[in-house]
């Protein structure tokens, strides 16, 4: 059987605050819609934003930073994996289906339009390591002369 890869990797925003939960077990569980876009032209050559929303799943330690950390707006690359549910919807009886990337890594990129567009200090995490570790940049390189407020720190 030849190798086969499921990996979906995005960079978006954020479409409304996430959804937290705790599942079976006290899994904790966050569920939230990533916005991508990308400019085409249409038939008469003017470009249009095309916008494509997709369903994120994040569990565990990921859920909690989600949970903490991300908002609508925030600006997010995802990397993880694409899975289909199904299920039989309850009044209907029709078969339904919802798509959703399953995160893997998760990096905090910056703020959402709402709070100018990004934080003055990154941050990264992963599903992969057991805890979540600051993005390493001396003080120094990022702000020359301008004092850093406690207040524009977003954690």
């Amino acid at each position: 059987m030849s190798k086969c890869v499921n990996k979906a990797i995005l960079l978006g925003n954020v479409g409304k605050g996430p959804e937290i939960r705790s599942a079976n077990g006290g899994t904790i569980v966050a569920s939230f819609s990533l916005a991508t876009a990308e400019r085409q032209k249409d038939g008469q050559g003017n470009w249009q934003d095309k916008t494509e929303w997709h369903n994120l799943i994040a569990f565990n330690r990921t859920a909690e930073i989600v949970r903490d950390y991300v908002r609508k707006g925030s600006q997010l690359m995802i990397e993880g994996k694409i899975q289909t549910r199904t299920w039989d919807d309850r009044e209907s009886g029709q078969k339904k289906y919802r798509t959703e990337i399953l995160i893997n890594d998760l990096t905090l990129l910056g703020g959402g339009r709402e709070n100018g567009g990004s934080d003055p200090i990154r941050r990264s995490g992963s599903t992969r390591k057991a805890d979540w570790y600051p993005a390493q940049q001396r003080r120094e390189d990022r702000y020359s002369d301008e004092e850093l407020n406690p207040g524009d720190i977003p954690f």
